[in-house]
């Protein structure tokens, strides 16, 4: 090549490059494309991120301690399931049994008192609250049609939407659930600063009560649904009817899209392990605390029954391109998880990096572990991160050794 096309090509390259670098830097400033900017910044969530978002606090009005077995400052976790807490860099794990402490575990100069992000385990706290206002009459049942609420979703006919087609997953929106892409709608929603005009993008694709499909946008909808019923923020109402009630020890922080903004429905409720453990020991308690229905009994039984109604299609292996033939969905309620393990029953809160609340009626026992990583493969019937095994059997040993 000669030093003239050699210096043409490289003049041409050098402009390209610099087209690409302004364009990129237009893109990036344009106000659309907030998230983009603070996504690139912060790359992936993590579980003490909170302090990057404006929060508004969830008020314990009425604190009072857990009660605590005798030898718990001297119990730790078997040996055995050490490398595992390791490997998915456990921070806190706290079982509870009969309405006690019996175990209480830090890891990583976390504490009892560290705030860290529930991630999609604050779903279960959105049921919670939807329950309660239909016991306050704020919404007549499940049943009632979302558009009741919400008349400004014109994108779809919300009439033939129902409260309990959100409570469910079977919306059929078209919510892009993917964690990994810097584009998708959960994306512009934990990193973006206006969930309403998300919410309104949803379109309706499917018939919805039909077929099990997780979307964070959904229990987002909701929360819009509950803010209209009770002329609340869902920070002030969760307060109200939930925090304070089960007597809560540290106020809670729920993340919110911008300063005094909406909270962050479908993730992003932050608080600590003990804490954590009480909204599992109201699912033991069927909804009452010190002799008080928090939450209607008939509404936790409702939300922690299968919806076996829907249908749901899976992989049986994360490369495949196809999907097996649907079976029942036998692991979701009302945003509650749910699985058999060792011929027990499991309830559970749950939420991305490995956070869960673990409840178990048969043992009268709550297990909760945070922390920063998750077992990426699933059992493919139940529909868990396989991860849920060793906190299940790390905290049945515990119980075992009482």
């Amino acid at each position: 090549m000669k030093t003239s096309q050699k210096f043409t090509f490289r003049k041409i390259t050098l402009y390209l490059l610099l087209t690409l670098i302004v364009g990129a830097g237009i893109f990036l400033i344009l106000p659309g494309n907030y998230y983009v900017r603070k996504s690139l910044i912060h790359w992936m969530p993590k579980i003490d991120q909170y302090t990057i978002f404006a929060n508004r606090v969830v008020k314990a009005d009425d604190p009072q301690p857990w009660d605590f077995a005798p030898d718990v400052d001297s119990k730790q976790i078997s040996p055995e399931f050490e490398a595992d807490f390791t490997k998915y860099k456990t921070i806190g794990f706290v079982v509870v049994q009969h309405n006690k402490i019996i175990l209480e575990q830090y890891w990583k100069n976390y504490s009892p008192l560290s705030l860290t992000n529930s991630f999609s385990m604050a779903k279960s706290v959105i049921s919670l609250l939807i329950g309660c206002a239909i016991t306050d009459g704020k919404i007549k049942s499940v049943e009632q049609p979302v558009s009741d609420f919400l008349p400004e979703w014109t994108s779809f006919d919300g009439k033939v939407l129902s409260i309990k087609d959100l409570l469910t997953m079977s919306a059929g929106v078209d919510w892009d659930e993917s964690y990994s892409s810097l584009f998708s709608k959960t994306t512009q929603a934990y990193y973006g600063n206006d969930l309403w005009k998300l919410a309104l993008t949803e379109k309706l694709i499917e018939k919805p009560g039909e077929r099990f499909n997780y979307q964070s946008g959904v229990t987002q909808m909701l929360a819009f649904v509950l803010q209209k019923a009770t002329g609340k923020n869902i920070a002030d109402y969760a307060s109200e009817k939930l925090w304070t009630p089960i007597h809560a020890e540290e106020d809670a922080q729920w993340s919110l899209d911008h300063k005094d903004g909406m909270e962050k429905a479908y993730c992003c409720f932050n608080s600590n392990a003990r804490d954590f453990a009480r909204l599992g020991q109201l699912i033991l308690n069927k909804g009452k605390w010190d002799g008080v229905q928090v939450v209607d009994s008939n509404y936790i039984k409702a939300a922690t029954t299968p919806a076996t109604w829907l249908k749901f299609t899976r992989k049986l292996r994360p490369d495949e391109t196809t999907y097996r033939e649907p079976i029942p969905c036998s692991f979701y309620g009302y945003q509650f998880w749910l699985l058999k393990y060792r011929g027990l029953d499991i309830i559970n809160y749950r939420g991305m990096l490995g956070q869960y609340i673990l409840v178990i009626p048969k043992l009268d026992a709550v297990i909760v572990r945070l922390g920063k990583e998750r077992e990426a493969e699933y059992d493919v019937e139940q529909n868990y991160p396989k991860d849920i095994e060793i906190w299940l059997n790390a905290g049945i040993d515990a119980i075992n050794k009482q």
